[in-house]
């Protein structure tokens, strides 16, 4: 009688899941911040056109002892402003050589993830910024940051995301138009205005003695900015990508 030697058949490799819409927009947001780790170079233009920015602007708008209430907080956001577009046309940019973008848009991902990831990655690169130009700016009109960073912080919790998504959304419009930084900025800059008005105008109450407290109106209205950007960004990423 022969003995039966097969071998048990071992269980049935089962399917690999789709990831989730949060680890999608996870991976996104780490590919883009594993290049730049590996790279350096979007924070590094970025936070030196930011720091030539406001040392230039400290020495042409020179107000004296009310520098630091009356100047600093336009030089603040319009060095973040600026420089938020150098970071973002330069992500975008990325995307553009050798195909990448394309390898993206075949990727089995939504487009709402890819957007996330996207302005998620973003966010982080304008926070690094910002944790580089306010010190600077601190130093050149003698802004005490014991007092006022804190609110300073959340300022930046409240503005970065909106600036973030509005630039992930208008970024993608553009990456395939030739004069794209162009364009970018011309429409990017006018949608900004909102949250960079109520930043600058609640930096100024900030820096003039005010407290936290009496500071919630200007973080409400950025907030609202921030909840249009992202909602619109989610809702039409892909018409928009794919356009």
């Amino acid at each position: 009688m022969l003995s039966d030697t097969t071998a048990p058949a071992g269980p049935a490799s089962l399917p690999r899941r789709r990831p989730g819409w949060v680890r999608q927009a996870m991976l996104v947001a780490r590919k883009d911040l594993a290049i730049e780790l590996a790279t350096g170079e979007i924070v590094t233009t970025s936070g030196f056109f930011a720091v030539l920015v406001a040392v230039i602007a400290s020495l042409a708008f020179y107000a004296g002892q009310d520098a630091a209430e009356q100047v600093a907080p336009g030089v603040i956001w319009v060095s973040v402003a600026f420089a938020s577009v150098l970071a973002l046309s330069r992500t975008w940019q990325r995307e553009r050589e050798d195909g990448a973008l394309a390898g993206l848009l075949v990727l089995p991902i939504a487009r709402s993830a890819l957007f996330a990831g996207k302005a998620l990655g973003l966010c982080v690169f304008v926070f690094a910024v910002e944790a580089i130009i306010i010190p600077v700016a601190a130093l050149l009109f003698a802004v005490d940051l014991a007092e006022t960073g804190a609110g300073l912080a959340l300022f930046c919790l409240a503005a970065t995301p909106g600036i973030a998504a509005s630039g992930t959304l208008f970024g993608a419009m553009t990456v395939r138009t030739r004069a794209r930084d162009l364009v970018l900025a011309s429409v990017l800059f006018p949608l900004l205005a909102p949250t960079l008005l109520a930043a600058v105008a609640g930096t100024r109450e900030l820096f003039g003695g005010a407290t936290i407290g009496e500071l919630t109106d200007y973080v409400a209205l950025m907030g609202v900015f921030d909840v249009v950007f992202i909602a619109g960004g989610v809702g039409l990423f892909d018409l928009i990508i794919e356009g």
